[in-house]
């Protein structure tokens, strides 16, 4: 049980470590293109801009399953990438198809990964909900302004 902690816990500080990456680039980018648009952005700049957001944490998400399908390589779980990544990504998304599965001694891998993955699922929602608050406030101060 501790060998499966020991071995997990490296890709788990790796995935934060990118997340946080995605996050701040995500952060910077959407500061900077929000503050190029004009005082009332087109609603083509809104879905721009959120599209960009989405992309870009699901993109740091498939990066970070990635990471796991090759520890599983790593580890002779699956003969292929392709495997491991199909497990990862049922994983680390916590649908536990279960058609695919870890042996016994790595068994416990798996609630790693789905802890890891919820975890940076629910901070690419706060960041995606964070930029459609803030497209909100842009909208309700632009229409304040008018009136």
């Amino acid at each position: 049980m501790l060998i499966n902690f020991l071995v997990g816990l490296p890709v788990i500080v790796l995935c934060v470590v990118l997340q946080a990456l995605f996050l701040a680039l995500c952060a910077r980018r959407y500061v900077s293109l929000r503050h190029k648009m004009n005082v009332s952005p087109s609603w083509s700049d809104d879905v721009r801009l959120l599209s960009m957001v989405m992309v870009v944490m699901l993109i740091g998400n498939y990066v970070q399953m990635a990471l796991w399908a090759l520890l599983f390589l790593l580890l002779g779980e699956f003969e292929d990438f392709i495997t491991a990544l199909y497990f990862s990504g049922v994983t680390f998304a916590t649908l536990g198809y279960g058609d695919v599965v870890l042996s016994q001694q790595w068994r416990l891998l798996s609630p790693l990964e789905a802890a890891n993955g919820i975890l940076m699922f629910g901070v690419s929602t706060a960041i995606m909900t964070a930029a459609v608050m803030d497209t909100i406030k842009q909208h309700a101060s632009g229409e304040h302004a008018k009136g």
